[in-house]
């Protein structure tokens, strides 16, 4: 019998009141689709005399996780502002640079220039470059992408799936359907 593929859970949930339930919930549906889950809240720290020193642990922990695992699926949900915890961000380029399979999932249906349009209450203008422009001048991507194009286009191109979910703003966190839509179409591609 093959071994189970081991897929690196990435996401900000470890950041969460109730992190190791959603982690939990979020191994549980791994295995159930035939996978090993891989969770950062597993993680055996070692002791520190510094917190930077105890910072750089969990780094090196974290990456030799990555490391062990076969793929990652991120949770790319915005989290602290428009776009996804920079953590995870960090950790799907390290899996891409990797050449490790890839996906990824975001519970918010909004577009990348939706959130960042939104994020200069609708300021933007076309410029004489004929780029779209906010307010301060800096230019918006509008790749009809749920992320930075270097994110959303590092899974596509990979043949990583992309999952979309407009989640209840009260479940954003908890609502596991993108999650669960990306372990189907990987438990397929096996």
């Amino acid at each position: 019998m093959p071994t189970a593929l081991k897929l690196y859970l990435a996401g900000p949930e470890v950041f969460l009141p109730d992190a190791r339930a959603i982690l939990d919930a979020k191994a549980a549906l791994t295995r159930a689709h035939g996978f090993e889950a891989i969770c950062p809240g597993d993680l055996a720290i070692p002791p520190a005399p510094t917190k930077h020193q105890f910072g750089l642990n969990i780094s090196e922990v974290d990456e030799g996780f990555m490391n062990r695992a076969d793929g990652v699926i991120a949770n790319l949900t915005p989290f602290r502002g428009i776009a996804a915890d920079p953590g995870t961000v960090f950790e799907l380029g390290y899996m891409c640079g990797a050449g490790k399979l890839v996906a990824c999932y975001t519970n918010v249906a909004d577009s990348h220039f939706k959130r960042s349009a939104d994020f200069y209450a609708g300021d933007i203008h076309i410029a004489e470059d004929g780029r779209k422009r906010a307010s301060d001048g800096t230019m918006l991507e509008d790749f009809e992408m749920i992320e930075n194009l270097m994110l959303h286009g590092g899974v596509e191109r990979r043949g990583g799936p992309v999952a979309v979910h407009a989640a209840e703003a009260d479940r954003l966190w908890t609502d596991l359907t993108a999650f669960e839509q990306c372990l189907k179409t990987l438990a397929e591609r096996r």
